[in-house]
Formats: structure tokens, sequence, C-alpha cells
């Protein structure tokens, strides 16, 4: 059986809602779930998936239902064949479409094959194009009862009012640093012995994806650490006039428009955080962002956040990660005193 909360427990507030509101038949047809990227958001709608399709949930007694883990509807979801499943996610243009989101109207109308209800994800909702988006109104204006849609949203990510409006919202939270740190630790005593990362790699994932212990998994198992630091080097060297801009972008072009634009954002948001008196989530950037924080005026680092919203949504068009990152390090070049800025 699937207890979310037991490997995951930052998502018991959220799971033990869901429990509550399908014990009392108050659940409703749509729920946007938001969390911040690599908090376990898709894990958790898979486990309410999987809950809402089950025939013979244990625990209902007690208002905490969970999948029985044995009848035919888990037995097929865990062979991921589920026929009364369906999940939309971005395609190759990093949005979805609006022919995903027909194909949902039409999913959502028919009837259940296999089980008594059906069961749409999508992943994510605030990455409908415009079309897409308009085309789900319909589907939320007019909801059926045997049809859960469970839309996931990235923190600060919008997603049309109008949408959002038909949804109600439950929110996944951050875990503290103790709780990501064991269930990463977990995770990778899982994995053969020649494959698991350092205690230092552990931690400095875990610094940089800011306690998402999921994102934490994917950069201490990948290459992203390897890659950022060279970005950040060349950041720096850059940032003091060493290198032309063009070098300096090469290194961001190899973490991707998306990996690009997740540093950037971390340490705009770490310079605004310097700037109203906290303390930077990149412990490594700290003295170079502090530096820049007790030169300029707070405003700035707010700019640059919205630089790097443009730069996302430029990406819906397959805009070039390597202009978008030149684009970007010349604004923060322009925080730099003049007589140390690159002619």
């Amino acid at each position: 059986m699937t207890d979310i909360s037991r490997n995951m427990p930052w998502h018991k507030k959220a799971w033990s809602a869901v429990q509550r509101r399908l014990s009392e038949g108050r659940l409703p047809h749509a729920l946007i779930i938001t969390g911040e990227r690599g908090v376990g958001k898709r894990v958790w709608a898979d486990a309410v998936a999987e809950l809402l399709l089950c025939d013979s949930p244990t625990g209902q007694e007690a208002g905490e239902p969970v999948a029985c883990g044995r009848c035919k509807q888990c037995e097929l979801y865990a062979a991921s064949s589920h026929p009364d499943v369906r999940v939309y996610a971005p395609e190759k243009s990093r949005m979805v479409k609006v022919d995903q989101i027909r194909a949902l109207s039409t999913f959502a109308v028919a009837s259940p094959q296999v089980a008594r209800r059906k069961v749409a994800i999508i992943d994510r909702a605030d990455q409908l194009n415009l079309n897409a988006a308009n085309a789900l109104l319909k589907t939320l204006e007019e909801p059926l009862p045997d049809v859960t849609l469970l839309l996931l949203q990235e923190s600060g990510r919008p997603v049309l009012p109008t949408i959002r409006s038909r949804c109600q919202s439950l929110a996944i939270p951050t875990p503290d640093a103790e709780s990501a740190s064991a269930w990463l630790v977990d995770k990778v005593q899982a994995l053969e012995e020649a494959d698991r990362p350092s205690a230092e790699t552990l931690t400095k994932a875990l610094m940089l994806s800011g306690n998402a212990p999921r994102l934490a998994l994917d950069y201490a198992t990948g290459d992203f650490l390897n890659l950022r630091d060279e970005a950040f080097a060349r950041f720096k060297q850059f940032m003091k006039a060493k290198i032309p801009v063009a070098e300096a972008a090469k290194a961001f072009k190899a973490l991707g428009l998306e990996g690009s634009l997740w540093l950037f954002e971390g340490w705009a948001a770490d310079l605004a955080r310097l700037s109203s008196g906290g303390n930077a989530h990149d412990h490594e950037a700290e003295e170079m962002l502090g530096y820049l924080a007790r030169i300029n005026p707070a405003w700035r680092a707010h700019e640059l956040l919205d630089m790097v919203r443009e730069s996302r949504a430029a990406g819906v068009y397959n805009a070039n990660p390597e202009l978008e990152a030149s684009r970007l390090l010349i604004a923060w070049q322009k925080l730099m005193p003049m007589k140390r800025r690159a002619g």
C-alpha cells in the first residue's frame, strides 16, 4: 500500500487533506498542487491517483485511506498500464499543447474502462499555452463525477486566474534540511556503491536545490554540479572583466536554457535576500553577491528576476540558450562599478 507521507513526511499535510476529503465525499473534481521544483509533486500526484483508482483502500474507517497495493487497479497502476489514467506534460516546445488538452477532454467524457473513475494529471499546468488553457476551461466548467484532474504547478510560475478559480489548491512545502538530507541519504544508499555520491556532493546538491530532495538527487547523481561550477567560474571571471561575454556564455549553454535560468534566478533571489539583510542560499556565491548587494539598490535584484522570467517565456519559442545567457550576463555586469566592467 502507498502512504506517500511515510517516505516523504513533508507531503503529510497535503496527503492527509486528500484522504480526509475522499473519506467525507468532498474531493473536488480538480486540484492544483503547488510546490517548488524537486519537492515530489509528481510522486504525490501518482500516489493520489493510485488511491483514487484502488478497489479496496485500507484505513477507511479511520478516515486515512491508502491504496491496498493488491487489487487489479493497483497492479495495473504499478505496471504503468492503467487505462484510466492519463498524464499530459510539456513536449518539445516546453509547453502543454492544445492537442494534448483536447485529448484530455475526450478522455474525461469517456466511460472508465476498468476502474470506477478516471484520473488525469497535467504536469505542468503552469506550462499550458494559451490555446491549451482555454481548451481546459471547458472541462473544468463542466465537471463529470467520475474524473479527477490533478494540475501540478511549480512555485512562482503563474496559472491563468480563470483556471485557478475553478480548482481547489494544495501546497507541498519544501522540507527542512534534516528531512531533505535523510531522504537523500536513504535514496543514495540504494545505489551501487561505485555510484554513490560523496557526503560533500550531497551537501552541495542540497544547498543548490534549496533542500528540494528530488532535485538534489538529480544534481548529486548527474553532471549538473560540474557544469554549474564551470558556469560559476566563468561568471565570476566575466564580472571582473577578465573574459568576454561570448566565452562566459558558452559555459551556460552547456547547462541548457532551463539549467542556466535556474542558476541566474537563484543568484538574483539571493541578491534580493542579501539586499534585505537575509542570507544567500548559494553559499559559494554569497561573497560576490554580498558585494553587489552593498553597492546596488535592492530593486536591481528584482529587475534581474524579471529578466529571467522574460527569458523563460522566450524559451517557449525555442530561444537560443547562449544568446539568453549573454543577455543576462551583460545585465549582471552592469551591477559592477564602471571601472571594472568589460569594454
